[in-house]
């Protein structure tokens, strides 16, 4: 929470549910999950649309997890701002689906390896001007002026005070930015007992419901030794999810003066916000950063921190922007069209600036996946983000998960885990390109003119799919777009195309989207003299042609008919391999093999083309 920030906009709802019972048990992990180093911020997504998308495309791509919207009972208002005003702490009934729905979407996309972390507020409740009582999502009455809520009295609320802009400023401030009212607020006194016990209640339902994490909102709204108390009873008592894991915790703490983030670090992983404010300024090209600046303003490979403070990356969770950040400005925006600066209209910004963070391995990352609007204030799409079961990618939800560029790069982060960053290079200043250990590559072209040279990849030699541009088939054989070949001294030389145009230009290839090195070769014999029942079939010392087993050997095609007509097929082989082999007449029981021998003496032999090459190989007639 900052400053000159919109009266509603961080009222994030904590969803407070009781005793709602167990889906699996404790610690009874009964699928195999996705590796957690990509998550997505699913906003306002509903249950039964959030199940569908786990198994249809969140978990078959990688992600690890999803970070859902409050589930509890909230404000009711068109704005988007509603969901995040808690109005009562044990109701499932939101404007997302009943408790039934959550609860269904929570083991769904578990069975598609995919966790799910809440969004919860437990530093306030929902405000209002008015003295007339509100309505709730589930139903329920409340009222702000006269501190009526459910489950809670005029003494579990802090006096009223309002937090003045000043507060934000200097470490004199904490005091009233942490106990007086946020926009208005009713603002929870969270370091007494009771209040603390209806917040641990709330969060160990959510656990026994399945949840497998929480970011706090407007953590720093709350003494940290509040926070630390809540959360330490809660993991006494739930030491692990239903999924046999630690419960995971990010905070949301926007750095001004008046915080102090280290005392939060006990808790969890900080939203790291610098590293929000830096992509805005590297890409955009603001105050003198560029993207080759990153490593100046951040650090490095085991010497993070730079020049403008970054956390450590175990302390921190990022990403180039979420929903509050792209209506306020403070961020690149992919869904913003309400006339202010869209860093997907023209440019590619906005992709490169997600592709860098999905390569580069600093801290937890997060995608930010939402809808497009036109008013700040705008709430969720009336709209299905399907018809008929069909995904409609930027229409009005955005599905920025789903962009084929960056989906593509979940799995190069997983793989790239544990490797350092090396091989930085730039060409002009908004050109850069690095290396993650042996395992994955990426060069990044933030102008509008090509950039072509050589680049140490850190890879081993072979030919790798751009899964920028497209990944390989089910056969791991060929890409579906451009490839990149990689020298047996690591090196490549690359065009990246210039911006401005439909393609992103950027390169990203990694060790699990190297094309087999292999060869097409087609096959060609005549005069077989092949009767009723018989084919023919090319057997030899490669698994492909059946390792001598007629059997199993690469059945031919007659082109045309009698028994003189040639016979033909391609298979694929290891490239650059020499093979020797045999035409055989095989009927599905017994073999003919050319000069009515078997293998051993006569064998044909030719060596196999390069690798992604093709071939013929026309042996005239079968050998009698």
């Amino acid at each position: 929470m900052r400053p000159g920030h919109t009266p509603r906009r961080r009222l994030q709802a904590a969803s407070w549910l009781l005793g709602l019972g167990l889906g699996l048990g404790l610690g009874g992990s009964a699928w195999a999950l996705n590796p957690n180093d990509t998550s997505v911020q699913m906003f306002q997504w509903k249950w039964n649309d959030l199940a569908y998308e786990c198994t249809q495309s969140l978990g078959p791509n990688g992600y690890g997890a999803i970070q859902i919207s409050p589930p509890s009972a909230s404000k009711v208002t068109n704005a988007w701002w509603g969901v995040y005003q808690p109005v009562n702490y044990v109701s499932f009934k939101s404007t997302f689906g009943t408790e039934a729905e959550l609860r269904n979407m929570i083991s769904t996309c578990h069975a598609a390896g995919v966790r799910v972390y809440a969004d919860v507020v437990v530093n306030q409740l929902a405000g209002d001007s008015s003295a007339t009582a509100g309505l709730a999502s589930d139903g329920s009455s409340w009222s702000a002026a006269n501190l009526s809520y459910p489950y809670f009295s005029a003494n579990d609320f802090h006096s009223n005070c309002t937090i003045q802009p000043a507060d934000y400023e200097t470490a004199s401030g904490r005091a009233n930015v942490q106990n007086c009212r946020l926009s208005g607020m009713p603002d929870l006194r969270t370091e007494s007992s009771y209040v603390q016990g209806q917040i641990v209640n709330y969060l160990r339902t959510l656990v026994d419901m399945g949840i497998d994490g929480f970011r706090i909102d407007a953590a720093k709204h709350q003494p940290a030794s509040a926070l630390n108390a809540i959360l330490s009873t809660l993991k006494a008592s739930r030491p692990t999810t239903q999924m046999g894991e630690p419960i995971w915790v990010t905070q949301e703490i926007i750095p001004d003066a008046e915080v102090a983030r280290n005392d939060y670090l006990v808790n969890g992983t900080l939203n790291e916000y610098r590293y929000v404010y830096l992509m805005k300024e590297a890409f955009r090209n603001l105050n003198g950063a560029t993207p080759a600046s990153i490593p100046t303003a951040m650090g490095t490979w085991n010497n993070w921190g730079g020049t403008w403070g970054f956390l450590q990356p175990s302390q921190a969770t990022v990403f180039v922007n979420n929903w509050d950040s792209e209506r306020e400005g403070t961020s690149l925006n992919a869904s913003n069209f309400t006339g202010t600066t869209n860093d997907t209209q023209g440019s590619h910004r906005y992709d490169l600036a997600n592709l860098f963070m999905l390569a580069q391995g600093y801290g937890e990352a997060q995608l930010h996946s939402g809808y497009r609007f036109t008013n700040k204030d705008q709430g969720k799409p009336s709209a299905s983000p399907y018809v008929n079961g069909v995904a409609q990618v930027n229409v009005n939800w955005d599905f920025i998960h789903r962009w084929p560029h960056l989906a593509a790069m979940v799995k190069f982060r997983s793989a790239a885990r544990g490797q350092a960053l090396q091989n930085w290079v730039t060409g002009t200043a908004n050109q850069i390109a690095f290396s993650r250990g042996k395992v994955g590559f990426v060069a990044l072209n933030n102008t509008t003119k090509a950039w072509t040279r050589s680049f140490a990849t850190g890879l081993p030699a072979g030919t790798y799919c751009n899964v920028v541009h497209g990944v390989a088939n089910a056969a791991g054989t060929a890409c579906a777009a451009d490839t990149v070949t990689v020298d047996a001294a690591g090196n490549a030389t690359i065009t990246i195309p210039a911006d401005g145009g439909s393609t992103v230009p950027a390169v990203a290839i990694y060790t699990g989207q190297r094309v087999a090195s292999t060869c097409a070769l087609t096959f060609s014999v005549a005069n077989a003299g092949t009767t009723m029942g018989q084919g023919v079939y090319v057997v030899g010392n490669q698994t492909a042609l059946g390792s001598w087993t007629p059997s199993r050997g690469f059945p031919l095609t007659i082109q045309g008919s009698g028994a003189s007509a040639t016979w033909s097929g391609t298979v694929v082989l290891p490239a650059n391999t020499a093979t020797q082999y045999k035409y055989v007449k095989w009927n599905g029981s017994s073999a003919v093999w050319e000069a009515n021998q078997s293998t051993g003496s006569g064998n044909r032999e030719i060596t196999s083309c390069a690798a992604g090459g093709s071939a013929s190989r026309n042996d005239g007639s079968f050998a009698k």
